[in-house]
């Protein structure tokens, strides 16, 4: 809502230019920057959701997109955010579904809005036949955005519970509310509403950091086990191809500490936990405003 029409249609043109840039990182299947970011994401699904390494990778991952569109695409803004909590009572009225200067609404492929062309390559069994972006708008999930349950994150007062809490209703809302692909754990992603929603999910976590920063900016924990039951190094939820891959995530336990890696497949080199803990370091360097 804070952005004008032309900061909004700047950021979009950025996204766009970021869909036609030729591949870069080697991805069996991608023919541009974001079939690699998407990859990225895909390949690692079990491995950043669920457990302690959830809100950091996410950091990490808003920031190599914001990188991207600035660095290949010449952005000059910085990464949006969506305040859901002002759209959770009235989801299809909110400005991010406009199709001028948004980014269209809904649909089994969407209609209206600047990505009704996309096509997307990559997928989570390893099949790289093109599909549309996909939304079906639900106003009951969102309102799951509402600012008491944000609230109630910020009380919690240990990283596995904020952890736990921020991945529930505030971060279902988001993908729940927009459907879809959305909805898809490994393909969300390549809907570029995603990065207005997680981007909003990693605010959310710096400001509880913010209620207790000196100790916050260290506090780690969880577990690094994948849903699947598998661990670090191989495995994979069912269905899921991780083609050549494997991946290191630098912690021998199943305990997620600050040395845990945060890997971007060849997208962009990878980074450590402790490297992401505060919004204002040299990697991440972004501060939001209200």
């Amino acid at each position: 809502n804070a952005l004008t029409d032309q900061e909004k249609i700047a950021y979009i043109e950025a996204e766009k230019c970021l869909q036609a840039r030729p591949a870069q990182a080697g991805t069996e299947g991608a023919e541009n920057r974001w079939d690699e970011l998407h990859w990225s994401h895909i390949s690692q699904t079990s491995y950043i959701h669920g457990v302690g390494g959830f809100l950091p990778w996410h950091r990490y991952f808003v920031r190599v997109h914001e990188y991207l569109l600035q660095s290949e695409c010449g952005y000059e803004g910085g990464q949006p955010y969506w305040n859901e909590t002002a759209d959770a009572s009235d989801l299809l009225s909110s400005v991010v579904l406009d199709p001028d200067t948004g980014f269209g609404g809904g649909g089994n492929c969407i209609t209206d809005g600047p990505f009704v062309d996309v096509r997307l390559r990559l997928n989570a069994n390893g099949a790289t036949d093109p599909y549309c972006i996909y939304r079906s708008l639900s106003a009951r999930d969102f309102s799951s955005a509402v600012q008491g349950n944000v609230d109630a994150c910020m009380e919690t007062t240990s990283y596995e519970d904020a952890r736990n809490c921020f991945e529930g209703s505030p971060h279902n809302a988001g993908h729940g509310g927009v459907g879809g692909l959305m909805v898809n754990v490994a393909l969300s992603p390549g809907d570029p509403i995603f990065f207005l929603h997680h981007a909003y999910i990693d605010k959310i976590w710096w400001e509880w950091q913010e209620l207790d920063l000196e100790a916050r900016l260290t506090d780690m924990s969880g577990t690094n086990q994948p849903r699947s039951g598998g661990g670090p190094g191989g495995g994979g939820p069912p269905g899921l191809k991780l083609r050549a891959e494997t991946f290191d995530y630098g912690d021998p336990g199943n305990e997620t500490t600050l040395s845990h890696i945060l890997g971007m497949v060849n997208v962009v080199p990878d980074a450590i936990i402790a490297e992401v803990m505060d919004l204002r370091g040299d990697l991440i360097c972004a501060e939001y405003l209200d």
